[in-house]
């Protein structure tokens, strides 16, 4: 199961993140931003890596550990019942309200046997898809195809069965086609789409590039729907029906981890894997003094995004010969409990925050081609 990080090694891995991405040491002004693009496949690693992240806290850090310590399930029934939504209902109602916000790209999670015929394959490549990733489970089946005239990337990554609650549900559902799943199985896949249009161009070797700031409004995207639905379908109802509510110290009191602890968790497994992407909260009026602006950067766009919330402050900076892509996101009060946390934490600086007001930021990086 994951665990917190010790307040110690929580400090030691800012301090790492400062060492490894220090201060932007060369700004570049000189190149048209257009111009700084990541590779189709790499921008469907970044989001699986987010999806899966996610996931990942919501099964073993809510699931898992609440089903245990307080008895707390996750089923099928879950709003009608007041338990937690199974993961795979997790991920749906995350995909869902991402795909909602019709920026292109979209994602979905789906089976060789499911439960709800509706997750099912829909087309040839997504069945040999799912098919080639159970044979090989450690990279995802990609493709590149056209449609009325548009191009689109899809890649089809597998879906482990990464808690126990995986495996019972469907070994014991009475619809279920397969029923002898054991975990870490590849129990479906999660297919990723998105098109392949003018901002998209071709090499030489026939790969697309995708312009960074359109890559980092997919990734935004996802962690802003994970965290809505985690923030509304499970910290907002289940408090409000007194099942059990959100704690700053989550893991000593039994309890649901605070939106924005949900989004910090999800960047240490991220933080961990070492692909390049990284994300972080910082804010005006932090509670916790790491999670202010680390350089002028920061401070910049936190500023920028106050008071134009409508887009990110972008820049692309050199780092040991490296480009980089930089974003400031505006971070609202999706839910009470955000607002609620803030305004009677006896260390937070600002105690009137109102919910959808912008709070903080997210700040995302990650190297260019």
């Amino acid at each position: 199961m994951f665990k917190p990080l010790s307040p110690i090694s929580t400090l030691t891995i800012f301090i790492l993140v400062l060492v490894i991405v220090p201060f932007p040491v060369s700004r570049a002004e000189e190149t048209p931003p257009q111009t700084f693009s990541i590779p189709a496949k790499t921008a469907a690693d970044y989001i699986h890596s987010v999806i899966e992240a996610n996931r990942t806290i919501y099964s073993e850090v809510i699931v898992e550990r609440l089903g245990v310590t307080i008895d707390l399930p996750a089923t099928e029934n879950w709003e009608k019942e007041n338990t937690l939504p199974l993961p795979a209902q997790f991920l749906l109602l995350s995909s869902q309200t991402s795909n909602a916000k019709k920026i292109g790209m979209t994602y979905r999670l789906m089976s060789l046997w499911p439960i709800n015929p509706k997750n099912g394959p829909k087309t040839r490549f997504e069945e040999k898809g799912l098919q080639e990733i159970l044979k090989n489970p450690e990279a995802p089946y990609t493709h590149i195809f056209s449609t009325n005239g548009k191009k689109f990337y899809k890649a089809i990554y597998p879906d482990h069965a990464v808690t126990k609650a995986c495996v019972t549900c469907h070994n014991n559902h009475p619809k279920s086609p397969k029923r002898d799943f054991k975990l870490n199985d590849v129990m479906g896949g999660i297919s990723i789409m998105f098109p392949l249009d003018k901002r998209s161009k071709k090499t030489e070797s026939g790969d697309y590039l995708i312009p960074a700031e359109v890559v980092a409004d997919y990734i935004h995207t996802v962690l802003e729907a994970d965290r809505k639905v985690y923030a509304e379908y499970v910290v907002n109802r289940l408090q409000q029906k007194n099942i059990v509510y959100a704690s700053e110290y989550w893991w000593e009191d039994n309890a649901l981890l605070l939106p924005a602890q949900f989004l910090l968790n999800a960047s240490e497994l991220i933080l961990n894997k070492q692909i390049g992407l990284d994300f972080k909260l910082i804010s005006p009026w932090p509670i916790n003094s790491h999670n202010s602006a680390a350089n002028e950067f920061e401070r910049i766009g936190l500023e920028t995004v106050l008071r134009q919330p409508t887009r990110p402050y972008i820049d692309y900076v050199k780092i040991g010969g490296t480009m980089y892509f930089h974003a400031v996101y505006p971070d609202f009060a999706v839910s009470y409990s955000c607002v609620s946390c803030h305004n009677n934490h006896p260390n937070s600086p600002k105690r009137d925050f109102k919910l959808n007001d912008v709070m903080g930021a997210v700040v995302m990086s990650f190297p260019l081609e």
